[in-house]
């Protein structure tokens, strides 16, 4: 599965940013070993149901820290038997974008 989340705190730094809190949470994922993207709106990880939702906790948890309350945006694509999909779907459009 693919899971593609954005996690903000509540309140942020002085500017109302939300940077650090964000940069504990895409750590989290980065470290977790599984296959992973961040970009301006989202981080994608993929993996087994189990292991991708407890590296979501885990993030959720990490920027979340100091805050009274997170919010979590989270949608998945969930298609037993497929690995690699991170890239492959890029890839798959990228193909017919440059008529290959």
């Amino acid at each position: 599965m693919i899971v593609a989340f954005s996690v903000s705190p509540a309140g942020g730094d002085d500017d109302g940013g939300v940077s650090e809190a964000v940069a504990r949470a895409v750590r989290v994922v980065r470290e977790s070993g599984l296959p992973n993207e961040t970009n301006a709106m989202f981080t994608n990880v993929e993996g087994e149901w189990d292991e991708v939702m407890d590296v979501v906790k885990r993030a959720v948890e990490a920027a979340g820290e100091g805050s009274p309350r997170v919010s979590l945006v989270l949608k998945a694509d969930i298609r037993p038997g497929h690995t690699g999909q991170l890239s492959a779907k890029v890839e798959r459009v990228e193909e017919r974008l440059t008529g290959s």
